[in-house]
């Protein structure tokens, strides 16, 4: 404790000292942070600023009464650097450093009245400098163990102070960060909750390369930015400070002086957490959610999703019920979707988003999952509560452009720094956002590890890469002079092919029983082949052309249909050069492109007809099935994300109620089938696991073909889409005595969905009568816009 008022601790007898050539300040050697004994051995006493020798008394304790001497003035170019927050280290200016004749300690405090020392032993008021600065030099041996009273006006408050701390950044982070290959990359950079040192608080760091200097501000300092400058750290563009007191659900930004020394302030590029827009500060956020997944997390990886039923709900879940939590969406969603039985979820983009009406497709807060709906641990909840109930989760990631918002990421330190430095390479031309720079080590590696994070973090099961396309192509939406050529002369944007490996093969090496899978809507070569051949390593991608062709086929009449039936048979010509999903998006329910039973023709019977011959249809056909919320039960109208599906049409009080919940139990009778067929999904990727009947029946606008499963064993799926009844239909099938009897298994004309209710008996004996070059046949009746499933009896 300090001595009483009046009080003197003896001085010992002055001891000589060695002249110094130093500074009048600290210096170098007690400008390293180091603390203790060997900081203080470290430093000679140096001349007084009028160069006479000075003598280092010894240690003393000081006392209230006597108080510090006034310490060595700053350097004026490093206080103006330190106080315009353009400096680079400033834990060498504050905090406390040995000095000739004590230790130096200076503290800054922007609004502070006065700022006292305080410790065990230890209570010295330091002098006021101005500009928020105070400091003082005790004729201390070593640096103490110390903490700030800091008076304002109307307060008084005792704080650690940030500017003792070594750096919270070990030299292997700043390694893998200056190489690009930290694939944990959130462990090192953003806001980390922590106890450094023995003191609890937060560390932030920031890669900001470009910035002249740093520093982190928000609700714990007023929002004052002064208060908090950050320093360098190594080589790589790291800046760092720990903030003892700083606790979970803090507010902050970076305040980023550019090279030209102007200031901007952004949010954290790998912010956990962010404020619920239009608000956009980001968060300070741990995790602590107990997982209770890990049964599920060690199986999900015991079958590909290649050879594995997969039938896919894309929903957005801010609209799939309106106004419900990530809590209250998981006492909801995983029931609802086992009782369809999907087999997993697609959710649209979870990552935080300013703009609602870009449904997460442009992304801000890359590392965030939105606040709309609750925390980061919240959303750990409702995926935990889905895969209870057995339902993979895929989210759909968007590393193919982020918006130009002041705030975020564009020229984030002054400079373009996640977008290219040729503003027209930069430029995305469809959407007014900027693209990133794949060529830059430290970018991909950010997108990379936001991946892994993804999966590792929030143990999702699989990522869906929004917009390939526009990443593969040099040229994409970009007219003559308007792209310039790789180095080889060519259209590929070869830094975007070798991201997209990295980040397949860094997913697949870390991540067993994640699957990858392309929006990729053109004909490149490979998406789903392994990158050790060259291909981009995806495990399963969008088959675009094969949506386009047969919603095009079912917007005709039935009469035009044969002039158009080559759209349904073509999607077998390439349907094993890559893993395909089979899509009914989001994207083709908007945008006047109607719902998809608004898109067939005819009246509301036969509107419902064929959408339930093509989702039986679809089903069948090789290629995982993905749809979208509101299509499994007919619903009519386009989606809106700010009323999501119209719910009420399944109310038994809506007359046509019966209608919608037709379909949806064809649905939920579709995915138990196909669940229940390994025919139907088990090779999927391999040409013997599927053969024509009939393919060329345009006239009657008929389609047969038989999916068969790893031992053989086949499933007989024939849709008809024409309007009438077809008595006696001739179909070729195996022999006989390979298969005696088939029964029906699946009719989308039953009366329970809303058919007509036409069915064959049970069960189907062939003829001996051979057809479709087959040996024997069947004679089967074909419901009216239908599709019927047969097995072996």
């Amino acid at each position: 404790m300090a001595p009483p008022q009046g009080e003197q601790v003896p001085e010992p007898a002055p001891e000589p000292v060695t002249p110094a050539t130093a500074e009048p300040d600290a210096p170098p050697a007690a400008r390293s942070g180091r603390s203790g004994r060997s900081a203080a051995r470290a430093t000679r006493p140096a001349a007084d600023p009028g160069g006479a020798p000075a003598r280092a008394p010894r240690a003393r304790r000081p006392s209230a009464a006597r108080g510090p001497r006034p310490a060595p003035a700053l350097d004026p170019g490093e206080r103006a650097r330190l106080l315009a927050g353009a400096h680079h280290d400033p834990h060498a200016l504050l905090g406390a450093h040995a000095y000739r004749g004590g230790v130096v300690f200076r503290a800054l405090r922007p609004y502070a009245r006065a700022v006292t020392l305080v410790g065990k032993g230890l209570r010295a008021p330091l002098h006021d400098e101005g500009d928020g600065i105070f400091s003082g030099l005790l004729p201390l041996a070593e640096v103490p163990s110390y903490r700030l009273l800091v008076t304002y006006e109307s307060d008084e408050v005792e704080v650690e102070d940030p500017y003792r701390f070594l750096p919270a950044l070990g030299e292997l982070d700043l390694h893998l960060i200056g190489e690009g290959r930290h694939e944990q990359l959130w462990k090192a950079l953003g806001a980390q909750p922590m106890v450094h040192q023995g003191v609890a608080g937060t560390r932030f760091t920031l890669w900001a390369p470009n910035a002249l200097g740093v520093r982190v501000t928000g609700d714990f300092s007023y929002w004052d930015p002064r208060a908090a400058p950050m320093r360098s750290l190594g080589g790589c563009g790291v800046w760092e400070v720990f903030l003892p007191g700083v606790a979970e659900g803090a507010l902050y930004k970076f305040d980023v002086t550019r090279p030209d020394g102007s200031h901007t302030l952004r949010a954290d590029p790998m912010a956990r957490r962010a404020e619920v827009p239009p608000a956009n500060a980001s968060i300070v956020a741990g995790a602590h959610h107990v997982w209770t997944d890990d049964a599920w997390m060690a199986a999900r990886g015991d079958r590909p999703p290649h050879t594995a039923p997969f039938s896919v709900y894309e929903l957005h879940l801010a609209s799939w019920r309106p106004g419900l939590s990530y809590r209250q969406l998981a006492e909801q969603l995983p029931v609802y979707v086992k009782e369809l039985g999907f087999t997993h979820v697609e959710l649209m983009p979870v990552a935080e988003h300013p703009f609602g009406g870009s449904w997460g497709y442009q992304v801000t807060g890359f590392y965030a999952p939105t606040s709309r709906m609750g925390t980061p641990d919240d959303f750990r909840f409702l995926v935990d509560a889905l895969h209870r109930a057995g339902i993979g989760v895929i989210v759909d990631w968007v590393p193919a452009h982020f918006p130009r918002d002041e705030w975020a990421l564009a020229e984030f330190d002054g400079r373009p720094l996640y977008e290219p430095q040729d503003p027209q390479r930069a430029a995305h031309p469809d959407w007014g956002t900027l693209e990133f720079d794949y060529g830059r080590k430290e970018v991909r590696n950010f997108l990379v590890a936001n991946a892994v994070y993804w999966c590792e973090e929030f143990h999702v099961d699989g990522i869906r890469v929004d917009a390939v396309a526009s990443m593969l192509y040099l040229d994409y939406s970009r007219g003559e002079g308007q792209w310039t050529p790789n180095a080889h002369g060519g259209r590929e944007n070869l830094d975007a092919v070798a991201f997209l490996q990295e980040m397949n093969a860094t997913v697949y090496r870390r991540c067993p029983g994640v699957v990858t899978i392309a929006e990729e809507s053109t004909a490149w070569e490979g998406v789903t082949s392994p990158t050790d051949t060259g291909g981009l390593g995806f495990g399963l991608k969008w088959n675009m052309g094969w949506m386009h062709d047969t919603l095009r086929y079912l917007s005709k009449e039935p009469v035009h249909r044969k002039y158009h039936h080559h759209d349904m048979t073509f999607g077998m010509v390439y349907a094993y050069s890559e893993n395909y999903v089979l899509p009914i998006s989001h994207d083709e329910v908007v945008h006047g492109k109607k719902a998809l039973v608004s898109k067939m023709p005819g009246d509301w019977w036969q509107q419902r007809a064929t959408h339930r011959a093509y989702l039986g249809f679809m089903w069948s056909h090789p290629g995982k099935q993905l749809l979208f919320m509101g299509q499994e039960f007919a619903q009519g109208a386009e989606w809106s994300e700010t009323y999501g599906p119209d719910w009420w049409l399944l109310d038994t009080s809506y007359a046509a109620a019966a209608d919608h919940r037709g379909v949806r139990e064809l649905v939920g009778d579709l995915n138990r089938a196909y669940a229940a067929a390994p025919a139907l999904w088990e090779r999927d990727c391999e040409p013997e696991g599927f053969a024509w009947v009939v393919g060329d029946a345009a006239e009657e606008n008929v389609f047969a073909f038989l999916r068969y499963d790893g031992a053989g064993r086949p499933l007989l799926s024939v849709s008809n889409f024409s309007p009438v009844v077809r008595h006696g239909f001739r179909l070729g099938v195996p022999d006989a005595d390979e298969v005696p009897a088939w029964s029906e298994v699946l009719n989308t004309d039953d009366a329970r969905y809303g058919g007509s209710g036409v069915r064959n008996p049970a069960p189907v004996k062939p003829d001996a009568e051979p057809a479709h070059g087959r040996p024997t046949s069947l004679r089967l009746t074909l419901p009216p816009l239908s599709t019927l499933w047969f097995r072996p009896a």
